[in-house]
């Protein structure tokens, strides 16, 4: 495995954009940052970890609430710069308590929430 991850173009800062997809329904689920210990951790634990960018720290997804996504397979595009993860998602991926962070469209000039909320974020996280 270390071979193919040497074959990925991270960018300047190590990092490489990686998209998390349902694996059963194809639903995009969230948009995250991996460097290379992230995705060994991906790998060798079967759930999805990133590098966050804001707190400088690794973030297992689902560490806090519970719910994780479980690795289906890791694909790359085409330019070996980004990531697409199939995975099984432990309940809803974001942390507004909605299956996906993509909840809310474009709809003439205002963004208009799509899909249910699926979970109290206060329950899970104490807060929105």
């Amino acid at each position: 495995m270390n071979f193919l991850i040497d074959t990925l173009r991270f960018d300047e800062n190590g990092l490489v954009p990686t998209i998390v997809q349902d694996a059963a329904n194809q639903t995009v689920l969230m948009l995250g940052f991996m460097n290379r210990e992230s995705l060994l951790r991906t790998i060798s634990e079967g759930k999805v970890c990133f590098w966050s960018r804001s707190r400088q720290k690794f973030w297992l997804k689902g560490e806090t609430s519970g719910m994780f996504l479980l690795v289906h397979s890791i694909r790359v595009n085409c330019e070996l710069n980004s990531l697409l993860i199939l995975a099984e998602p432990l309940g809803p991926t974001c942390h507004t308590g909605h299956e996906s962070c993509y909840f809310r469209e474009a709809q003439e000039s205002e963004w208009v929430e799509i899909a249910p909320v699926l979970t109290d974020p206060e329950a899970l996280y104490g807060k929105k």
